[in-house]
């Protein structure tokens, strides 16, 4: 990375942070009490709640020399065009006591129908994201079991229905959203042209569904006042690992731990407002078989953590995150063998296996006074395979704007600017960045509504 880029990298850092301490206060919603905690006797036996988002994209990125694209250049989750509409989302879920017996048991119950990575190419039309009891009888100690969100980041962990961009930040995606190994080596997929891609070329190799920031397990967690409208969270969870998926194929445990303290400002529910202050660690082991001759199934370390603070109070909204990641490092949906080259023995380290990556973002909005508008921006930044000889830095502004029909109908317009290169002065980067140079701007509507 040359010095000109790092002087402007630490630039946008200052800047942000000059901005942060300038907004004064922003909302930070406790994602961990927004679901299974309703007072007793407060919740419905069935309250049927969802959302749909319908989107249209376009991607201005360039092919290659020879008329080939890569992964970044096409809209997902179908990955063979660069522009087009989507139902990206459309869930419908059930929660409430249910239990007219004992009301401090709740259930939370929700189905994904939408066309993206938890259910394209799977050969189901829905699946299932959540489907968890909570039990709140231990004053401190609430128990949540089954499949439900896993306490992380908070752009994994926040109601996808009120995220403020249609696309995630770089380090989200790629270190966060798990694609999980396939159970058997497989090669990498080719760049195709645009022929191949309107003829059924694939450029998604895995077999199984997004992680979708979730886990089934069990988690302790509660949230206590602590005076001066000051609120301190907790959360310990222990899970399969294996995303959205019911199996423990490698016989061991992911383990999460999430801590926040949160001031709180007033409002409830997903915009309350307040200042958060936040960290989490997530640790766990993944099987993979990175080589050819389908013999060599291995156990990788699969470790993350970050901290983070977010700042909401209208008008203005400002959040930072910083994450860090320890093997099983995705490199592309091309590369389910978690390697850049094909075949693996091409080269000497195990590139994403074993590699390290980290990433944070800076985001703000400003909801102007008496309008529906809202404005919004965000930087973020990944440094993936970290010290190796194909070593990648993505760069990505993204320029927003919101139009709030009323709190639960609103249109999303987001501009991305991205710059994505391969850092190291290697044969394996210079062969990246022919792929990765006409890498260009993004567009995209979303239309949002919850019922």
């Amino acid at each position: 990375m040359g010095e000109n880029k790092q002087f402007k990298r630490a630039l946008i850092g200052a800047a942000c942070t000059l901005a942060f301490a300038a907004a004064g206060t922003a909302q930070a919603a406790n994602w961990l009490m927004l679901q299974g905690t309703e007072d007793p006797g407060a919740a419905a036996r069935a309250n049927v709640w969802g959302f749909v988002q319908a989107q249209y994209q376009k991607d201005f990125s360039d092919p290659n020399a020879t008329g080939q694209y890569v992964p970044p250049k096409l809209i997902g989750p179908n990955l063979d065009a660069q522009d087009g509409f989507n139902i990206n989302r459309a869930r419908i879920g059930v929660r409430g006591t249910g239990f007219p017996l004992d009301t401090r048991i709740n259930y939370f119950v929700l189905l994904e129908m939408g066309n993206n990575g938890i259910t394209h190419g799977n050969g189901a039309f829905a699946r299932l994201t959540d489907a968890s009891v909570t039990l709140n009888y231990i004053p401190g100690a609430r128990v949540r079991a089954g499949l439900f969100k896993t306490p992380g980041s908070e752009e994994g962990l926040q109601a996808i229905h009120v995220f403020d961009y249609i696309n995630f930040t770089e380090a989200s995606n790629g270190l966060l959203l798990e694609r999980l190994p396939n159970k058997a080596y497989t090669a990498n997929l080719p760049a195709a042209t645009e022929a191949q891609l309107q003829g059924g070329a694939s450029l998604n190799g895995f077999n199984s569904p997004v992680g979708a920031f979730r886990d089934v397990g069990v988690q302790v967690f509660d949230a206590f006042d602590v005076g001066n409208d000051w609120e301190v969270s907790y959360a310990a969870m222990i899970g399969n690992g294996n995303g959205i998926e019911f199996s423990n194929s490698d016989g061991e445990y992911d383990k999460y731990l999430y801590l926040s303290a949160e001031k709180k400002y007033g409002g409830k529910g997903p915009k309350a407002e307040g200042l958060k202050f936040f960290a989490w660690g997530q640790w766990g082991e993944r099987l993979l078989d990175n080589t050819p001759t389908g013999t060599d199934l291995k156990s990788y370390d699969r470790d993350r953590a970050g901290l983070g603070v977010k700042y909401m109070k209208k008008p203005f909204r400002v959040t930072a995150e910083y994450i860090t990641a320890d093997g099983m490092i995705w490199v592309g949906p091309d590369k389910p063998s978690f390697y850049f080259a094909n075949p693996p023995s091409a080269i000497g380290a195990n590139n994403g296996a074993d590699a390290k990556a980290s990433g944070w973002y800076v985001e703000g909005g400003w909801y102007i006074p008496n309008t529906k508008f809202e404005l919004d921006a965000r930087f973020d930044t990944m440094t993936r395979l970290e010290g190796r000889n194909d070593e990648h830095q993505f760069d990505k502004w993204t320029l927003g704007v919101q139009y709030h029909f009323n709190p639960k109908t609103r249109v999303t317009v987001n501009y991305e600017i991205r710059d994505f290169e391969c850092t190291a002065s290697t044969t394996p980067c210079a062969n990246a960045n022919k792929n990765l140079s006409g890498v260009g701007d993004k567009i995209g509507v979303q239309l949002t509504a919850i019922f």
